[in-house]
């Protein structure tokens, strides 16, 4: 087995399962500890023909209508579009990136003249990406599809795996997560457990938020996707 041992995964389910598998699969031992909750919103569609749909998080498909699944829909990372495709999405396409990478991959599929937008999205999130299509002329259409809740204290499954020494690595995957884990285990009376575990993230940001308390090391994936996460527990 890896010297990592135990990885503590923090993503909100469902996608938290999805990791739990792929952790295993590398031999590891995976220790399931969501913090966040994802709390769906029924959606307003746009009246209007839409030209394209675009995801900047899984979690937003499940509020789709399935009179979107003929429509173009451009993802931020593969993930996204797997779970698009298993929903019943026919016309899926990924830009294998970041926000930045998806208003790349819309520039490139759709010009502003082709109709507007839907931006499907979290609450309080892709206001930039939103905003940055607008200034090059789309018509974007946001809709806030579902709102990710703190947990209010430190998961059970978390406690103990911090406390025990064959957890080596913890998974995080946005900067949001990242700043309410450090709250959490603050108030759990847990941070010094930190300096003896590596801190693995999705981003620089996220990364960034952790670099408060010392731990034994921060890493942060090559791109934004889980499989580069992955890659640094191998």
């Amino acid at each position: 087995m890896n010297e990592t041992g135990a990885v503590l995964i923090t993503r909100p389910e469902p996608g938290a399962s999805d990791t739990a598998t792929r952790v295993a699969g590398i031999g590891l031992v995976p220790i399931v500890a969501p913090l966040l909750d994802i709390r769906p919103f029924p959606i307003r569609m746009p009246p209007l023909r839409l030209a394209a749909v675009l995801l900047a998080s899984g979690n937003a498909v499940d509020a789709l209508s399935a009179l979107c699944h003929s429509l173009p829909v451009l993802t931020v990372g593969a993930a996204t579009a797997h779970r698009a495709i298993q929903a019943g999405f026919t016309n899926v396409t990924s830009a294998n990136g970041d926000a930045m990478a998806l208003a790349a991959l819309v520039r490139a599929r759709v010009r502003p003249t082709d109709g507007p937008l839907l931006l499907a999205s979290g609450q309080g999130q892709s206001l930039v990406l939103a905003a940055d299509l607008r200034a090059s002329g789309y018509r974007v259409a946001r809709r806030v599809v579902y709102a990710a809740v703190p947990v209010p204290r430190l998961p059970d499954s978390a406690k103990a795996a911090l406390q025990d020494h064959r957890t080596r690595t913890v998974l995080l995957f946005s900067a949001e997560t990242a700043r309410h884990f450090l709250r959490l285990v603050r108030q759990a009376g847990l941070l010094d457990t930190l300096a003896n575990r590596q801190a693995i993230t999705i981003g620089p940001q996220a990364a960034m938020a952790l670099r408060q308390v010392p731990w034994a090391r921060i890493r942060v994936a090559a791109k934004p996707t889980q499989d580069d996460m992955l890659a640094l527990l191998q």
